[in-house]
């Protein structure tokens, strides 16, 4: 027999209680029909258990079925619930309501993203807050968002950096003047932070880990020798593709020498 944990419904009908155990399920697989089973057919009814069910799911795609089943019901109906777990003190419950608001993307709940869950202490709350904020924004809330953002430069390991700058990247050019002044930060990691985000807003197509290294040897070396580094580095890699253009036994080797080239010559543009 399938193992089920109950959740509480808010109408009690026979069918939202089937879809609420179902929520519950010990299989990940039957909460996964469960959840397209709210969504397909929304009913208020099940608000209060799909809600809830964000907070505990373990399954990555069980929790986004969820998110979407809870954008299938009115706005009306469903923010206000959903507002209430932003102040949750479970760190899911918080993170998932955040990506459910994304994907509603109602910009009336631009007024709940706050300062402290722009920096949250959990870095997937964090990173979550960083990217529905950059969806809900509006457009004279720009440069005071980039200014906040800007704050967290240098936080966490590589996932939680490239999530800061990709959102500093979508808000374009409003960033541009808190980036150069976090470029010149005493501290090596905000720096070089900054720096690999400007490179990448000024070209998009620069690998992320190739503008952090490319940025790092700025902050390193100043921006005088490390634009006369990378254009050293530049001349060499066309000299040695063009002597060997027709050699294919290194493929890798061509592929990273030409990323690192592409990070060089948008560090020259850059000078952080």
């Amino acid at each position: 027999m399938q193992e089920v944990v109950p959740i509480t419904t808010t109408n009690g009908t026979p069918q939202s209680s089937r879809v609420a155990n179902a929520l519950g399920a010990k299989d990940s697989s039957v909460r996964l029909q469960a959840a397209l089973a709210a969504g397909s057919n929304p009913d208020t009814g099940f608000l209060e258990a799909l809600v809830e069910r964000c907070a505990v799911e373990p399954d990555f795609f069980v929790r986004d079925m969820l998110s979407w089943a809870l954008t299938r019901l009115s706005p009306e109906i469903a923010l206000p619930r959903i507002r209430q777990e932003l102040g949750s003190e479970r760190t899911q419950a918080r993170s998932q309501a955040l990506h459910t608001l994304s994907k509603i993307g109602d910009r009336s709940a631009w007024a709940w993203i706050t300062r402290d869950m722009l920096r949250d202490a959990d870095d997937e709350v964090a990173r979550t807050a960083w990217r529905v904020a950059v969806v809900l924004v509006p457009e004279d809330a720009k440069k005071d968002l980039a200014d906040e953002l800007v704050t967290q430069l240098g936080r966490g390991d590589r996932d939680v950096q490239l999530s800061l700058s990709r959102a500093l990247v979508d808000l374009g050019d409003v960033t541009e003047s808190g980036l150069a002044a976090a470029a010149a930060d005493p501290d090596p990691a905000v720096a070089a932070h900054a720096c690999a985000t400007e490179l990448l807003r000024q070209n998009p197509e620069t690998g992320f880990d190739a503008a952090v290294d490319e940025a790092k040897r700025v902050v390193t070396l100043g921006p005088e020798r490390a634009a006369a580094a990378a254009a050293a580095a530049s001349e060499v890699a066309e000299t040695t593709e063009a002597a060997g253009a027709a050699e294919t036994a290194e493929p890798m080797v061509t592929a990273e020498s030409t990323e690192a080239v592409k990070a060089a010559k948008a560090g020259e543009s850059a000078n952080c």
